[in-house]
């Protein structure tokens, strides 16, 4: 008998009943069906997943958690509006009108200019802290009237018909209720970021917000000192109070680490000055005299051109161990610290060290039209890697620097004037273009004659450098290259997604094309840079245009949209990586400050610092 077969197959009938009918009905049941026979345990779990999820979605919600609060919430876009009179009354400074016996602080010049203000301005005042400012001195000069100040010699601000129109509308309810809000917008911005350092990189030199830790460049608290001026014109009182606590008692110089002289001139031994300045509290001058001389074994070369690293402790100094090069914008840049140093002191050693490296530069081959190449070599003080022309990296600050030097030095050398001019001549010639299909203005790169539409961040000195001049003399023609040049600026934020500027920008020159900038994948980034806001705060005030104050509050609010970092928890802190680049957007309180202070010497002096530098 044969086996019987072996079927290969499986039958199946399906009844018309039960057909499937693809119906959300149908899919509801089976949903039900599958949860049905989960047990309890898993039901359980995944309802307790669900409710936890959405509680810390609600808890980590600043927007919410502010509502819930009913404290102020700020969302980047509209005005930051806040009741002044009463929940920051404790740590903003009283305003004029409210104190009888009310000791104003500061230039007269500033003093005359914040009272036509109002209450926007007036809280730009500050209060003694318990230290002793002298009185401002008056004296005459040339027939002129003046004001002196710590040592500045103040011309007299004149009301003009300009004047007068700003004032009337910083008169105006509306206008002073937006700019009060945006006022608090940059406090809260520095508050949010000073949180972050205090509670995860106090006294060390930058926070790593991310990570919650800190990173260290020199160990000697660099976020910490460049944010001292800040802090005392922003009327932090008790943050700058602490602050100047760790500066008097753990600030010291005595260690055996390698620093470089440019970054610990510009930060450690500006702010240390310019809080001085703004202070009169001696502490800071004896730092600042302290790192002064800690810095000068740099300057111990047979070329005069300094060293880029000094070991403060040792009281040594090298190049760095790749190259006997320094960069050109490093050694030119220092000048201005140094120089007000030797007033402070008396000690003019610190004025010639630095006085001697552009007497060198000045008289230097290699130079195109006034344009200076980007290295010099410490050993032969000679121009290195000739050839390559940029106001970008490595070259940026020598042109600034050229201008700031002489009208710090009363306009009197005649050479730095010299050799800033014919620098402008010979941007406008060999690195001037214009874009299509916008035609904007843009500065380029020129290597070994071979022109490159690549324009760093950096340049976005330029445009307040050439107002700047402008305002004090120079052509006219510079002020109309600024403002062409600040535009620029300003669409290379505009232009991108997030509304900021990468590090480099190409442009398009070429006829047909569709969009002025291209960005290259190694550029897609932002490194906080101040240029743009700064030009952008020059250019406000010397043409009172408000549409460069606009386009600062812009940029602040896409700061405050893209880079602040959030811990991961219940309570929601937020970090900021931009520390205090954005103080001085918007009203610029703290430029606004030490412009009032430092613009307006017609004699003797000009300390321009910004402790902003990123």
């Amino acid at each position: 008998m044969l086996p019987p077969s072996r079927r290969d197959f499986v039958s199946l009938t399906v009844s018309e009943s039960g057909s499937y009918t693809n119906s959300k009905q149908w899919c509801r049941q089976s949903c039900w069906r599958k949860w049905k026979r989960l047990s309890r345990l898993q039901r359980s779990l995944i309802l307790f997943t669900l409710m936890l999820l959405l509680v810390c979605g609600i808890a980590t919600s600043p927007t919410l958690i502010r509502h819930w609060r009913g404290e102020n919430g700020y969302d980047g876009k509209q005005p930051f509006v806040v009741n002044l009179k009463n929940e920051y009354r404790s740590i903003l400074p009283e305003l004029p009108s409210e104190k009888k016996d009310y000791h104003r602080r500061g230039p007269p010049a500033l003093q005359n200019h914040l009272q036509t203000k109002t209450n926007v301005s007036g809280l730009l005042g500050v209060e003694n802290h318990g230290l002793d400012l002298k009185n401002a001195d008056k004296g005459s000069e040339g027939g002129k009237p003046i004001n002196s100040w710590r040592g500045a010699v103040i011309e007299e601000e004149h009301a003009s018909d300009t004047d007068t129109k700003d004032t009337e509308i910083q008169d105006d309810p509306a206008s002073i209720a937006l700019a009060e809000s945006r006022l608090e917008a940059v406090r809260e911005a520095f508050r949010h970021a000073w949180k972050g350092y205090k509670n995860f990189a106090w006294g060390h030199d930058e926070l790593k917000p991310i990570s919650n830790s800190y990173g260290e460049w020199f160990g000697l608290g660099l976020t910490l000192i460049d944010a001292l001026d800040t802090m005392w014109i922003l009327g932090l009182k008790e943050e700058f109070a602490e602050a100047r606590q760790w500066v008097a008692k753990e600030l010291s110089f005595d260690k055996n680490v390698d620093v470089n002289l440019f970054e610990s001139t510009i930060r450690i031994l500006g702010g240390l000055l310019s809080t001085y300045h703004l202070t009169g509290d001696s502490l800071f001058l004896e730092k600042a005299k302290d790192i002064g001389s800690r810095l000068m074994p740099a300057f111990s070369t047979a070329s005069k051109i300094p060293y880029s690293d000094v070991n403060i402790g040792k009281g040594t100094a090298h190049s760095p161990q790749w190259t006997s090069d320094s960069t050109v914008a490093e050694v030119t840049s220092i000048q201005l610290e140094f120089r007000d140093l030797s007033r402070l002191t008396g000690d003019p050693k610190y004025k010639l060290a630095v006085m001697e490296v552009m007497k060198r530069v000045h008289k230097l081959d290699g130079k195109q039209d006034g344009l200076v190449p980007m290295f010099i070599n410490t050993n032969n003080g000679l121009f290195t890697h000739q050839g390559i022309y940029t106001l970008g990296a490595r070259a940026d600050s020598y042109y600034e620097y050229l201008l700031k030097q002489w009208i710090q030095g009363d306009k009197t050398e005649k050479e730095l004037l010299d050799d800033y001019l014919q620098a402008v001549e010979g941007v406008k010639k060999n690195l001037l273009k214009k874009s299509t299909p916008s035609g904007l203005t843009f500065v380029g790169e020129l290597s070994h004659g071979h022109f490159s539409p690549k324009m760093d961040h950096l340049v976005c000195f330029l445009p307040g450098t050439l107002a700047l001049g402008a305002h004090y003399g120079l052509p006219t023609d510079h002020m109309e290259l600024a403002k062409q040049l600040i535009e620029t600026c300003y669409q290379m934020y505009a232009q991108m997604e997030t509304g900021l500027s990468p590090e480099i920008a190409h442009f398009n020159t070429h006829e047909g094309s569709t969009q002025d900038v291209d960005v290259k994948i190694a550029d897609r980034h932002n490194l906080l840079r101040p240029e743009t806001v700064e030009s952008l705060f020059y250019l406000y005030r010397f043409t009172k245009d408000k549409k460069y104050q606009q386009w600062g509050w812009e940029i602040l609010q896409n700061f405050n949209k893209y880079t602040r970092v959030c811990e991961r928890g219940m309570k929601q802190f937020h970090f900021c990586t931009m520390f205090f680049f954005i103080i001085i957007i918007d009203k610029f309180i703290f430029l606004e400050y030490i412009f009032l202070m430092s613009i307006s010497v017609e004699n003797k002096w000009l300390y321009y610092f910004t402790s902003l530098q990123c």
